[in-house]
């Protein structure tokens, strides 16, 4: 593959997906979406290809990666074991953001794909377009987000060209403005007794309970990194992070204190916020660049769009992003996670 800028890279429709195939099996990276947010595609037995994922995102090479399959079935030939509670997750969450942790065959994956890896993180995602690229290949991918390392993941194809143009042979379009979910997946390690959250996301702690009846505790970045090797990503280094500084603000504050702490300094700000807050701030002739979360009744919608946002933000002439925080609950935690990441303080 050639390791230098690209001339362009294509987008590719649906009826270009053989074609799409055929650049990932002679070795070349192309992006795809997912629902939760675009990834940074190779054929995970190819080496040197898995390695130019690394190189082109600034990736360290410790940072696991997760591969992508097409269906549960094809999951056995990759994996020493399947437990009773893996299935379970499998058959109710997928095609869906859930990833897995699973004992790994060695000698399948390229070696970079696991370095020093006993597990592999797997997921079958809810993209028909994917699918159907990941079968043509006939073998997994590997898929990390389609953003520079560190910076906030990519919710659109606008983000992928942003980041990779000329620097990839392509991109799979999804023809939305969004991914569906808008953050990455949950990792998650089962075992007969207790299912590990590694990495929260869509996938709730209540939803995971709730099909398995077994326990399901969280494990914090921090209890992750005192093991001798990190199964899942996002675990290691900083993420999400736009050029400015990200300072979230806490739900306690009224919108007179959103006032002040605009007033009160002479930076530029970015407002990230639900719609409310950002109608009640103009109002008052305040300027500022803002990116809307979406109506204050549908959560959802701003962990849609928290990447979007912040990449939004990071090019507008604002010094200083104010992003809104929420009370910690089921539906809020992927959110509050991925800006806690990407913020260096809360007020």
């Amino acid at each position: 593959m050639n390791n230098e800028k690209l001339n362009k890279t294509k987008i590719f429709g649906r009826e270009e997906l053989r074609e799409a195939a055929d650049s990932l099996k002679q070795g070349e990276l192309v992006a795809f979406p997912t629902e939760t947010v675009f990834g940074l595609g190779a054929i995970a037995n190819n080496d040197q290809a898995v390695k130019q994922v690394f190189k082109t995102k600034g990736r360290p090479s410790d940072n696991p990666l997760i591969v992508h399959v097409h269906s549960i079935d094809s999951v056995y030939d990759f994996v020493n074991e399947v437990n009773d509670v893996a299935l379970k997750l499998m058959e109710t969450f997928w095609p869906g953001p859930l990833t897995i942790i699973f004992p790994v065959k060695k000698g399948i994956f390229a070696e970079s794909v696991t370095p020093n890896q006993k597990t592999v993180g797997i997921r079958m995602p809810n993209q028909l377009e994917t699918l159907l690229l990941i079968e043509m290949v006939g073998f997994p991918l590997v898929g990390p987000s389609a953003n520079l390392s560190g910076k906030p993941s990519p919710t659109s194809i606008e983000h992928v060209i942003h980041d990779f143009d000329g620097k990839i042979a392509g991109v799979v379009n999804n023809y939305s403005e969004f991914t569906q979910v808008g953050v990455e997946s949950t990792v998650v390690w089962p075992t007969a007794e207790r299912i590990e959250i590694l990495r929260p996301g869509a996938i709730t702690q209540a939803m995971l309970a709730n099909a398995t009846g077994i326990e399901v505790l969280e494990k914090s970045s921090e209890e992750q990194m005192k093991g001798t090797t990190i199964a899942s990503p996002g675990v290691k280094y900083t993420h999400y992070s736009p050029s400015q500084p990200v300072k979230m603000i806490d739900p306690s504050h009224s919108l007179e204190d959103w006032k002040d702490f605009i007033n009160e300094t002479d930076l530029k700000i970015g407002i990230l916020a639900q719609e409310h807050i950002i109608s009640e701030l103009q109002t008052n002739s305040i300027g500022f660049s803002y990116y809307s979360l979406g109506s204050d009744e549908e959560l959802e919608q701003a962990t849609q769009r928290l990447f979007a946002g912040l990449r939004f933000l990071e090019s507008s002439d604002c010094d200083v992003i104010f992003a809104q925080a929420f009370e910690e609950t089921d539906e809020t935690h992927a959110y509050l996670n991925r800006l806690s990441k990407a913020s260096s303080s809360m007020i």
